[in-house]
């Protein structure tokens, strides 16, 4: 038996009242109300978004005029049209995992939605309420705002932030009939559909649409009156930018960031962006439109006044007590004043995470590069090799000049890491970020200033360790799961790019697999491999004859990945070590050469080619691992030549690999010869290219990516680096190649994930961390590319 996805809806009843008068009866369903005859237990009325805009009007808040049509005209609609049964249809069933289904379905109902015409009756009553508007404003045809209004939206329970769809600067009859059907389809669209069926929120939800006066923004944003970062209820957050909001919450623009002291209204701090460009309504035609500001004071001016801030605090202060918790207040400026536009609970707060700022007498022992976030105190250990990884208890802070793989067993154990050298690409960090514990890097003063048995809190987000314990500081690492009884509701955005993430510990593949990933883009080989070798080196575990326990292990932990992401892909990344890096496992001296440039010597695909024996082994343990795991595939890291790659090739197609059509052959891109060599990869059989940013930035800049001395001329986004990777991206693309990249920059700059996207990346690979943060840079930079291509004139007119 189907159930039906919408109920049949009562006869609405066809008034226009008055913005004065007294709430109606509750058995009485309008279709249109005011925002002073609504609150918050009119959801199912009006939604979220309308129960709130009411609730603050009543309030005394500073609202700009407006009414909603009600969830009963919605469902006349569905009616008179007989829509109903038809969407039921289309939702049977609907595995909202499977992207291209619940694509083709969202559209399909929306344009059913789009198609069929809005009753007479309910025609009439919206119009006459935007002529009793124009009334009260002394306007022809007032300029508002449309905005869908969902009866689960906007509540403590689930925000569907930036789910629906609203239309600013709408003006006219006609143009606002269009509109709120609009709104009524976007209660349809793919990543609504995907969000309900994740928080399990039943299947009827309709849509109310808010009609609400535009402010002519001259400056506007967003406020929180709990710092939903350190879920601090001391703070309050504002952001703010020039002219309409939508390039806030869009996150179209850099917004300027404030934090203000919630008692004293004292401004903590005080960012201010570059705003590159802003939205405006045409006074003219009453267009949104675009105005570039890099060749204007106001790219880099503060947006709000002192004054303006004192106001805002007052409006965040007033709102929050109304509530009763924490809200997410959207605001514009304009001739008029400050105006309150919509508000609702914060979602994402739990118990405090605030770190306080270190008093005089707790000034940072050393200062260095924050490379993986989180807070953890312990006791000082100060190793100089790995050798003397005995002495590291589990908890303590792991302080040493460097780390190299053969530091992997030790670095499981600690709290926290704090090197001499490395920067946010050394193997510290990334070791740090992949275990999901803090870390410092490029302290140059770590092993002499912190000593065996100190008491240090390392804060690996701000880059400093302070001595002694720090009571208030948050311990859990930054991509462990929400204390009990957080609240978090996090909408998932559903993105055309790929998100993969970079593991190498089995310990974690559960736990990250349950996590937002499309699958594991690097599957790094060392970490495994140092365990499965017992801090032995390979040659001599195979002068041991242990090759096939090496392989055994091997496969079982390659399983562990492959059956936590399946049916999702895992590319591994077979082992690229670096002579330096292996020399300090038992064995290494006998058998690893000496050279002054290890980074570019003897590693990754000619390795293979020199030992053939070391490679056998892991091409058997993958071949074991895919019985009936055909989600594991092989990336060849370090490719210089197609000779290289040809006779590695030989050696896989010698292997029990070699007669599996369904294994995907993928090469990492660090040298920049695979630009020249990618056709002949082709042909070779290559399916994939991941383009690994560290080496790449290092070898087209010539800068050791492991030297903090050289360390500022160090940059992923210079423009040869650039230049490179889209090179790479484009000519994948020209081959008909998969095209993904796993270095650090997507996950550290925003504005970077918008490039791929813009350049066409089939997927980003991204450590644990950040994961979640990734995913929204990447929806927004989607969001953005669209806007650009469709050059709607709602938003970009032909003045952009």
């Amino acid at each position: 038996m189907t159930t039906s996805f919408l109920q049949t809806p009562p006869t609405p009843v066809a008034t226009v009242p008055s913005p004065t008068a007294p709430p109606k009866p509750a058995s009485v369903t309008p279709v249109v109300l005011w925002f002073d005859q609504v609150g918050r237990a009119d959801i199912a009325s009006v939604g979220g978004k309308g129960a709130n805009l009411g609730e603050m009007t009543r309030a005394g808040l500073p609202v700009p005029r407006g009414f909603v049509v009600t969830t009963s005209a919605y469902r006349a609609f569905l009616a008179e049209n007989e829509l109903e049964p038809k969407i039921a249809t289309l939702l049977v069933d609907l595995d909202v995992d499977d992207t291209t289904r619940l694509r083709a379905a969202a559209d399909e109902i929306r344009k059913l939605v789009r198609e069929a015409p809005i009753p007479r009756a309910i025609q009439d009553t919206v119009l006459a309420a935007y002529r009793r508007l124009a009334e009260l404003e002394h306007l022809d045809h007032p300029v508002v705002a449309t905005r869908s209004s969902g009866t689960a939206e906007d509540t403590a329970e689930a925000s569907f932030a930036g789910m629906f769809e609203s239309f600013l600067n709408v003006r006219g009859e006609e143009a606002l009939l269009a509109r709120v059907k609009h709104c009524w389809a976007s209660g349809f669209t793919a990543r609504v559909l995907f969000y309900r069926a994740k928080q399990n929120l039943p299947p009827e939800m309709p849509v109310a649409v808010v009609v609400q006066l535009m402010v002519a923004s001259e400056k506007s944003g967003v406020l929180f009156t709990a710092d939903p970062a350190l879920h601090d209820p001391r703070h309050i957050v504002i952001e703010a930018a020039w002219g309409l909001g939508e390039v806030v919450v869009g996150g179209l623009v850099t917004p300027d960031h404030y934090v203000l002291d919630k008692a004293s209204g004292r401004i903590i701090a005080r960012t201010i962006a570059r705003k590159e460009f802003m939205l405006a309504r045409d006074e003219v035609t009453g267009d949104t439109r675009r105005i570039d500001l890099d060749d204007e004071p106001r790219a880099t001016q503060p947006v709000l006044t002192d004054g303006e801030l004192t106001a805002l605090l007052g409006y965040a202060k007033r709102t929050e007590a109304h509530y009763g918790e924490p809200q997410d207040i959207e605001f514009a400026i304009g001739k008029g004043g400050i105006f309150l536009v919509q508000t609702r609970p914060i979602t994402t707060l739990g118990p405090s995470r605030r770190v306080p700022a270190p008093e005089a007498e707790h000034l940072p022992i050393v200062r260095g590069l924050g490379a993986s976030p989180g807070v953890a105190t312990g006791t000082v250990r100060v190793l100089l090799e790995p050798s003397e990884g005995a002495k590291l208890r589990a908890g303590e802070v792991l302080v040493a000049r460097r780390t190299s793989p053969d530091w992997v067993p030790v670095m499981r154990r600690a709290a926290a890491i704090v090197t001499d050298s490395g920067g946010m690409t050394s193997h510290a960090s990334i070791v740090s970020r992949e275990l999901g514990i803090p870390c410092v890097v490029g302290t140059a003063q770590a092993t002499v200033r912190l000593r065996d048995g100190m008491e240090v809190t390392v804060d690996g987000g701000a880059g400093v360790v302070l001595p002694g314990r720090a009571e208030e500081l948050d311990r859990a690492r930054a991509t462990a799961a929400p204390e009990a009884g957080a609240t978090v509701v996090a909408a998932a955005p559903i993105t055309a790019t790929r998100l993969y993430v970079n593991l190498a510990e089995p310990e974690r593949a559960a736990e990250i697999a349950a996590r937002d990933a499309d699958g594991v883009g690097l599957l790094r080989a060392e970490f495994m491999l140092i365990s499965a070798l017992d801090n032995q080196h390979p040659r001599r575990l195979l002068a041991d004859g242990k090759g096939d326990e090496f392989v055994a292990r091997m496969a079982a932990k390659l399983r562990v990945f492959a059956e936590a992401f399946a049916p999702r892909p895992v590319i591994y990344r077979a082992m690229d070590f670096r002579s330096n890096e292996v020399r300090g496992l038992q064995g290494g001296d006998e058998f690893e050469p000496v050279e002054d440039n290890p980074m570019i010597g003897y590693r990754g695909c000619y390795r293979f080619t020199r030992e053939p024996e070391l490679f056998a082994l892991e091409l058997r343990a993958i071949a074991e691992a895919r019985r009936g795991l055909r989600n594991l595939h092989l990336m060849i890291p370090f490719v210089r030549t197609p000779w290289e790659l040809r006779e590695c090739r030989k050696l896989i197609d010698a292997s029990g690999l070699g007669a599996d059509p369904e294994l995907e052959l993928w090469i990492m891109a660090e040298v920049p010869s695979v630009v020249y060599w990618l056709e002949e990869y082709v042909k070779l059989g290559i399916s994939g290219v991941s383009i690994g940013s560290n080496d790449l930035t290092q070898l087209v800049l010539g800068v050791d990516r492991d030297s903090e001395i050289v360390a500022p001329l160090y940059d992923e986004r210079d423009g040869a680096v650039l230049d490179m990777v889209r090179s790479i991206i484009e000519k994948c693309r020209r081959l008909r190649i998969r095209c993904s990249i796993c270095g650090q920059a997507p996950s550290v700059h925003p504005e970077y994930a918008e490039l791929l996207v813009r350049w066409g990346i089939d997927s980003i690979s991204v450590n644990p961390d950040a994961l979640e943060r990734t995913r929204r840079n990447i929806a927004a930079a989607e969001r953005r590319v669209l806007l650009a291509k469709a050059r709607e004139p709602r938003s970009y007119p032909s003045g952009r």
